[in-house]
């Protein structure tokens, strides 16, 4: 059963769009503003966000880099903008389709398959990863859940992706511009999107980066994922 979140501040088009696609079996959750729209992806995982552009609080096309620096999930922009040099940008910068203003629900649900379908088979093609350990480390690609010495640990998407893919490389300094292409999908961005991460993930691993046990910035160079030192006495 697909997961949706709806983002749109019209509260009439919002009722019907759930209401339809609940009938349609989807799981849907709405918002109203854009910051919702940020929390609610950063706390659950959605297989596909309608995404309003005329948001009261940010302009959707703003909405969607920011959607894009925290999760891949598939973004419909629903607008009722219909000029193409901005559609074109939007698509650029991460959108995967959109409709234009007014559309019927049937419409949307069938954008919303095509998109489903594409990520999905994508997703079929690569052979399953193996779990990843690392010292007192567990990360299991396959069902997306990480385990610190035994117990789970409670990550959004993409505090998962970027442990996930530094545990894949134990040891090795990853520069950040490397972080930002496989883990954001981004060629450029700000650090500091990297650096906010990274400092959620030391919260849940219980360390900081005064004192990290498993990640290691390298000013000016990177980040590594290692298992920590044993304590004296004990074996490495």
């Amino acid at each position: 059963m697909p997961s949706v979140l709806v983002v749109e501040d019209d509260q009439f088009v919002r009722s019907a769009l759930i209401r339809h696609l609940t009938e349609a079996s989807h799981t849907v959750r709405s918002v109203g503003t854009a910051l919702e729209a940020l929390r609610e992806v950063a706390h659950f995982r959605f297989d596909v966000v309608v995404l309003d552009l005329g948001l009261p609080d940010l302009d959707g096309a703003e909405a969607l880099k920011m959607l894009r620096s925290i999760t891949d999930v598939p973004v419909i922009i629903a607008t009722a903008r219909d000029d193409e040099a901005e559609i074109v940008r939007l698509l650029n910068d991460g959108a995967d389709d959109y409709l234009t203003k007014p559309f019927s629900v049937e419409h949307l649900s069938a954008r919303m398959a095509a998109v489903l379908r594409r990520t999905r088979g994508a997703g079929a093609q690569a052979p399953p990863p193996r779990v990843l350990q690392v010292g007192g480390l567990s990360i299991d690609p396959l069902r997306r859940q990480a385990d610190l010495d035994g117990t789970a640990l409670d990550l959004t998407r993409r505090e998962f992706d970027l442990l996930a893919f530094l545990a894949g490389r134990p040891g090795v300094v990853v520069p950040r511009r490397e972080l930002l292409a496989e883990v954001w999908k981004q060629s450029y961005g700000d650090d500091q999107t990297i650096d906010v991460h990274l400092s959620w993930l030391r919260r849940k691993l219980g360390e900081t980066a005064a004192r990290p046990r498993y990640l290691h910035t390298l000013r000016g160079v990177g980040v590594k994922l290692e298992p920590p030192a044993a304590a004296p006495g004990q074996p490495a």
